[in-house]
């Protein structure tokens, strides 16, 4: 059995175990997080080009966040000292911004969660710089192909290994690897709370999914086995075969009828090329 708890706009939140389902007011803050977020990344389009350097992109983010009236939940999180994460080609997620400069063909990810009136808007998107290669191209397309069929499969009365199950079989078609080690999370007031969402699992099994549930799905997708590790600095996650790796990332609600996406592009820019 899965504990459940109902919580209101204001109720101050423990990471208890418990799956939290929230009211209107949950939602409300939630759009704004989530939109806030999704404009950022939009921002982000036209930053990254080769020659740029991801501590510029970072700082960008961070001045965006802070001109909202909104703090950078990663800034400070477990000793994390950016506004975001930037992981390219063989990283897979939570790589640190920095001096290094983007090169023609890239892919990368950016990874954002502003904190907007306590709520949290996280979300992650592919970007290229310059021109990638079509297998590059083609695992970011079929990443974020797999995303939305995990979307689609968060409903309410399914269960959560429907949305990992769905993600899977989708990329199985193409023999690409999802990663197991990292995982998507509830998140409200909270940062990371439960449950775990698992990108590779069993359909039926897991929590019921109910209304009022919020949380992220962020398939990591290689294009080689699905092994990670985390390099010496103890954030940054590579693929254990330097294979390409692509993530696309929503933080979403289920809602009575189906389910609600926080952090939609509001100009269409989900998945590049963004033009």
């Amino acid at each position: 059995m899965h504990d459940y708890q109902l919580v209101d706009g204001d109720k101050t939140v423990y990471r208890d175990g418990s799956i939290k389902l929230h009211t209107p007011e949950g939602f409300e803050g939630m759009r704004k997080a989530g939109r806030l977020a999704a404009e950022i990344l939009d921002a982000c389009a036209e930053m990254v080009q080769p020659g740029v350097t991801t501590g510029s992109i970072d700082d960008a983010i961070r001045g965006m966040m802070l001109d909202a009236g909104a703090v950078p939940a990663t800034l400070g999180y477990r000793g994390y000292a950016h506004s975001s994460c930037i992981s390219i080609n063989h990283v897979i997620c939570h790589g640190i911004p920095g001096d290094k400069v983007l090169k023609d063909g890239d892919i990368l990810n950016i990874d954002v969660t502003p904190l907007v009136d306590g709520w949290h808007g996280d979300t992650s998107r592919m970007f290229f710089a310059g021109e990638p290669s079509i297998k590059a191209r083609k695992l970011v397309e079929v990443t974020y192909e797999c995303l939305m069929l995990g979307i689609a499969a968060a409903q309410p009365g399914a269960r959560l290994g429907d949305i990992g199950a769905a993600i899977e079989a989708h990329a199985s078609q193409y023999r690409y690897g999802v990663v197991r080690e990292f995982c998507g999370h509830g998140l409200g007031r909270l940062f990371h709370d439960a449950p775990e969402v698992v990108h590779a699992a069993k359909a039926g099994t897991g929590p019921e999914l109910r209304p009022g549930m919020f949380f992220t799905i962020e398939p990591m997708i290689n294009l080689g086995k699905p092994w990670a590790k985390v390099l010496g600095d103890g954030w940054t996650a590579v693929t254990r075969d330097k294979s390409l790796s692509a993530q696309f990332e929503h933080s979403i609600a289920i809602t009575e009828t189906g389910n609600e996406i926080f952090t939609k592009s509001p100009t269409g820019r989900d998945c590049p090329p963004y033009v």
